[in-house]
């Protein structure tokens, strides 16, 4: 039946000033209540936008974060423990910039080009005298390669060290150059692909950028790349996220980029609405159905019209007199052919729910804050001798494993005077992993009161006998 009005939560967009809305009411057609606006106004409004979010009771918080408010907003959201973040802050790790994408692959193992980040430009300097070339640089800060502009090409020592004298980029940020047949961007909402294409680069060039003269098609893109982009969206526990995946002429795939904040058609738009919506409001709301490979029917339509489109809804396959010519067509995909709805069983459509923990603190995490330029004359870097950004073999891994194995942490509740195997079921049913639940006790325990049971009075006894456990 699903949650009705009263029940849902009360949802709020999340604006800044001159930052491009990606959502606004239209990609939420349907929703029965009111949905609020708050807008983060820039300088010293972190207060102001807490008290105003408090105001307006609004649960769940929906929009992107740009890079330069990144940190602002991991300390907005502690402050707004109750308050969930569509995406997360910690799904939203790798838009703030190509550092935190690679640190995120590093920690999860997903292939990318081989990187080098040196915040300490001495011992930078000294790698690249002696490195092998070519070396791809970039801009470091910031999700986006801004239409590559910010992305270099260097053949040799002479041209690295005049490009970083010029450019001051900090950190030092490149990577070995991987000759590629193309890149392919992939959109997934709930780790399903919805949306996936090739970009180019033009003869004789590298960038694939279409503002560089790159160019675009839809079809037969490979399913190494659609699983990669899964795995990926899975890892950053992602209820919508793109991927810049690079298909080598070795034809081994590898991560350039991947972050919350892409550009999309509008019907993508609302189809992460329609997908939020039916998350959030347990069924009432109809699951998007978006068919395997609708971009190679889709991308036929004038680019135009295409971006003018609203609202597309799909009908699942069923064998009738209608469906039987589409029952009967197959595609080559992986090592044998298949029926093409075959392939909405093997991508499916997950429910991403609200994590309590923090997996990227920035305590740990804020490399381009704790170590950033003192002087760009000097190029010194301030804190430099108290900490040192770690190499991808001394990343903390420890941040994404639980305190509490699952059997420890049901023998703490039983020892809760009114708790029983049965409630604790229902809290881990409802909180879901044991990171969850820790995190929630370490942090703000009334939120446990959100599974049926737990009362205010069993949520002090549970306070105190946490304080015990813990002295």
């Amino acid at each position: 039946m699903g949650l009705k009005n009263k029940d849902l939560p009360k949802l709020g967009f999340l604006y800044m000033d001159y930052v491009m809305r990606f959502f606004d009411y239209s990609n939420f057609k349907g929703w029965p209540n009111k949905i609020e606006e708050v807008t983060y106004r820039w300088g010293d409004d972190k207060k102001r936008f807490i008290k105003e979010v408090k105001k307006k009771k609004i649960d769940v918080l929906v929009g992107n974060i740009p890079a330069t408010a990144y940190e602002t907003f991991r300390d907005i959201a502690l402050k707004l423990p109750n308050v969930r973040f569509i995406p997360s802050l910690d799904t939203q790790f790798s838009n703030k910039s190509k550092e935190n994408v690679t640190r995120f692959a590093w920690k999860y193992n997903l292939p990318i080009p081989k990187t080098y980040i040196y915040y300490n430009r001495p011992n930078g300097d000294k790698f690249l005298k002696n490195c092998s070339y070519p070396k791809i640089v970039k801009k470091s800060y910031g999700p986006s390669n801004y239409g590559g502009f910010f992305v270099h090409k260097v053949d040799n020592y002479k041209e690295a060290k005049e490009l970083y004298a010029t450019k001051k980029y900090h950190p030092i940020y490149f990577q070995d150059f991987v000759p590629m047949q193309a890149d392919i961007r992939v959109m997934l909402i709930g780790h399903k692909p919805v949306c996936a294409f090739w970009r180019r680069a033009p003869k004789g060039e590298w960038l694939t950028n279409t503002s560089q003269g790159g160019s675009m098609d839809y079809m037969n893109v490979p399913k190494n790349v659609l699983d990669l982009a899964v795995k990926t969206s899975k890892a950053a526990k992602a209820e919508y996220w793109a991927c810049d995946i690079a298909y080598g002429v070795d034809k081994k795939v590898r991560i350039l980029e991947c972050a919350t904040a892409f550009a999309a058609f509008p019907y993508i738009r609302d189809w992460i609405g329609q997908y939020i919506m039916w998350s959030l409001s347990e069924g009432r709301f109809k699951k998007p159905h978006i068919p395997m490979f609708n971009w190679e029917e889709l991308s036929r339509i004038d680019i135009l019209l295409l971006r003018t489109m609203r609202h597309i809804n799909f009908g699942k396959f069923s064998p009738s007199y209608d469906g039987s010519y589409f029952g009967k067509k197959k595609i080559i995909y992986g090592d044998r052919s298949r029926y093409l709805h075959e392939l909405d069983d093997a991508y499916l459509m997950y429910d991403v729910k609200r994590g309590w923990g923090e997996e990227w603190p920035s305590s740990i995490y804020n490399y381009q804050d704790k170590l950033k330029l003192k002087s760009i004359k000097s190029m010194k870097v301030a804190g430099l001798k108290d900490i040192q950004a770690p190499a991808p073999d001394e990343c903390e891994e420890s941040q994404n494993i639980a305190t509490l194995s699952q059997e420890e942490l049901k023998k703490f509740f039983l020892s809760v005077s009114g708790i029983g195997e049965k409630l604790f079921k229902t809290v881990f049913d409802n909180f879901g992993t044991t990171d969850n639940i820790v995190a929630i006790l370490d942090q703000e325990l009334k939120i446990l009161t959100k599974a049926r049971g737990i009362s205010k009075n069993k949520q002090k006894l549970i306070f105190d006998k946490w304080q015990e456990y813990h002295s």
